[in-house]
């Protein structure tokens, strides 16, 4: 016993001059060996290490204290094998404990196996086989691996951990679980001094009230606000919203979206579309605009509305639709312009104001204000109301001229959404182009009477009854001058009529610039190098990682097993 003592005695003295190795490295210092042996047959060149009573065996390398239960340490080659209750600290900041390591002193690299816990700041991470690089400050694992803190569970199949930065990468079946929210995601960068998240592949969050889908995106696991890109999806309330680029915000129930995007009411068959728009789920409110269109979905009829601005609004059984500036619709069999429209879905009204215009099939209206007016439950056109200055022209289909109806008012009704019957009352003035049933010209009938009512069939005058003292004449065409034959008030809009959904836009609509969506092209991490593209980070997880070698006998020059821990950006280089 006393040889032993006085052997380590002297082990402790020639160490504790910090000499170098052959290399040139710092070896690795004994502050306390404890019991000492030799197993020649076993660890040729070794020397044995056991705890006892008085403490664990201890080790120092530049900065890095580690105890152990037993240990191995082959002084040639500057290599250490720790066993039971190794326990390892760097400075303040870095604590890891594991029930096996084995430590290179040359090349500062170390894999820790079998229960292994790493801990730094507020955050722990535990795993089954951590390699450690020392002189980039960064650790890697492949066994699953799971982060904690006082609130959130992260796991990971794989990932890394770079000191520095406080950042974990986790490159593969990433899940993050917290009281609050959960994530999933291919691939996820994460700080644990923000705790901002960075997700790369196809990820998913999902709150309480809300459920978001990205290929890329950031979020505040905090505060629980988000910016997300490529096929970005959020479910929020009972809207669906899609677009390039999203934006979120739980505390203010806020969301915003940018490019391409389209906002589903599931509730209310209802589409949004454009290229800017806002949901606000408190208000229960949905704002759009550029290229803006709202999609009524009624069975095989929908309804189409474009203005340069759209705001829905209200709970799901009584949504408005407002459309503000170069307001048009069309569905079929009619399409109209206005300045402003007002559509209730509860009570089946569409209001139009200011210079509003109407096309149903070939017969053109205009007054101060058209309503609209669906049947709720059918969903279906049920009437129609001109109010003040009504004027409806429909053209001669056999001639040049035009059939035409005036008066205050205007009111009609609607059969399988198709205009079947109207009333023109108050002050009512026509010029009719008549015809016998063999499609001969009779003449032109201009009339001025009380009210008058209107029979169409297939969206073209059939009939006309006159009422309360009408005054008219039926004139041959050669006795009414042109100047005629046109009402005060006449104008043939023809050429402003819509025919397909499409026509709803016009030319600045179609030649909108879009802003460039950040984070599509260029990195998501504003803290990443200038130079890490953005191909570099959509590698597959494959191309992230690094597999370790097989384990090298004990007889041959031993370098650690923790190759994998290497610079990423000159592993990508090599690559």
């Amino acid at each position: 016993m006393k040889k032993i003592f006085i052997l380590f005695f002297l082990v402790q003295i020639a160490f504790g001059q910090n000499p170098t190795s052959k290399n040139g490295e710092t070896v690795i210092k004994i502050i306390y060996g404890g019991d000492l042996k030799v197993d020649e047959n076993k660890f040729p060149g070794a020397k044995i290490f056991s705890k006892t009573k008085t403490g664990q065996v201890r080790f120092e390398h530049e900065g890095m204290d580690m105890w152990c239960d037993r240990a191995v340490l082959f002084q040639d080659r500057n290599w250490v094998k720790a066993y039971g209750n190794v326990f390892i600290q760097q400075g303040d900041s870095v604590e890891m404990t594991s029930e096996y390591i084995e430590y290179d002193g040359d090349t500062k690299l170390a894999v820790s196996k079998r229960n292994v816990r790493l801990q730094n700041t507020d955050m722990t991470l535990t795993t089954d086989t951590l390699y450690f690089d020392r002189n980039l400050q960064e650790a890697y694992f492949t066994t699953k691996g799971v982060v904690k803190d006082s609130a959130t569970t992260l796991t990971s199949i794989e990932g890394r951990y770079f000191m520095p930065k406080n950042k974990y990468q986790f490159l593969k079946d990433v899940e993050i679980v917290n009281p609050e929210y959960t994530v999933n995601s291919a691939q996820l960068d994460y700080y644990t001094d923000s705790k901002h998240a960075y997700m790369y592949g196809p990820s998913t969050i999902k709150g309480e009230e809300y459920t978001i889908f990205c290929k890329r995106g950031f979020y505040n696991t905090i505060t629980e606000k988000g910016y997300f890109v490529k096929e970005s999806r959020i479910d929020y309330d009972n809207r669906i919203i899609n677009g390039d680029s999203l934006y979120f915000e739980k505390s203010t129930e806020f969301a915003s979206a940018t490019n391409n995007i389209k906002i589903t009411d599931t509730i209310n068959n209802m589409i949004l579309k454009g290229h800017y728009g806002e949901v606000y789920k408190a208000k229960d409110s949905a704002y759009i605009t550029k290229r803006a269109v709202a999609i009524s979905l009624v069975e095989t009829d929908s309804m189409y509305i474009h203005g340069d601005r759209l705001l829905v609004t209200g709970p799901p059984e009584s949504r408005v639709i407002r459309a503000y500036n170069n307001v048009k619709f069309f569905k079929t069999d009619m399409s109209g312009k206005c300045d402003s429209l007002f559509a209730d879905n509860k009570s089946g009204i569409t209001k139009m104001l200011r210079k509003p215009i109407l096309w149903n099939g070939d017969s053109q209206m205009t007054g101060d204000t058209i309503f609209l007016i669906s049947n709720v439950k059918t969903e279906k056109l049920d009437s129609l109301k001109v109010i003040n200055n009504s004027f409806i022209v429909q053209k001669d289909t056999l001639g040049e001229g035009y059939n035409q109806v005036k008066g205050k008012n205007l009111y009609g009704k609607f059969e399988d959404n198709k205009l079947y019957e109207v009333d023109v009352v108050k002050n009512t003035e026509v010029v009719y182009f008549m015809y016998n049933d063999a499609n001969e010209f009779i003449g032109i009938d201009k009339t001025i009477c009380s009210a008058i009512n209107l029979k169409l069939n297939n969206n073209q005058i059939e009939d006309i009854t006159f009422f309360t003292r009408p005054d008219g004449v039926i004139y041959p065409d050669k006795d009414l001058p042109k100047n005629a034959r046109k009402l005060r008030g006449f104008i043939w809009r023809g050429d402003e009529r819509m025919y397909t959904k499409d026509d709803i836009f016009d030319e600045d609509d179609n030649n909108i610039v879009l802003p460039v969506i950040r984070g599509v092209n260029n990195a998501m991490d504003p803290l990443e190098e200038e130079n890490d593209s953005d191909e570099e980070k959509d590698k597959t997880v494959s191309k992230a990682k690094a597999i370790p070698p097989k384990k090298e006998k004990v007889s041959q020059k031993k370098k650690l097993v923790a190759q994998p821990v290497v610079n990423e950006k000159k592993k990508l280089e090599k690559q």
